[in-house]
């Protein structure tokens, strides 16, 4: 799935706070700490960690696992190449919830 150390990347990739990735989401902002604080594998209810997942991709991240080809292996994270860093700025405030609404 994904990983702390996945997630602090992703979100400093996107350069969002926690406060924005939790409205993305529709998740608290200390249920994103807990997550961020976790150690390796993030674990929690499915339905919280793909509300997480669907938030990032939709910000425009992709989720790099174990069995991925590269040079050095190991998992990550990267921006996908269409990602449109004005999409999550025109979002503003009305970021809460907007996966729910999506799908």
């Amino acid at each position: 799935m994904i990983t702390a150390p996945q997630l602090r990347a992703a979100r400093a990739l996107l350069g969002i706070d926690q406060r924005t990735l939790a409205d993305l989401s529709g998740l608290s902002v200390p249920t994103i700490q807990r997550m961020e604080a976790s150690e390796a594998m993030i674990r929690g209810n499915v339905d919280s960690l793909m509300k997480l997942i669907g938030a990032l991709e939709f910000a425009g991240v992709e989720l790099i696992s174990d069995s991925v080809p590269s040079q050095a292996g190991g998992r990550g994270v990267r921006l996908k190449a269409d990602f449109d860093p004005s999409k999550l700025s025109a979002l503003g405030p009305k970021a809460k919830g907007i996966l729910s609404a999506v799908s």
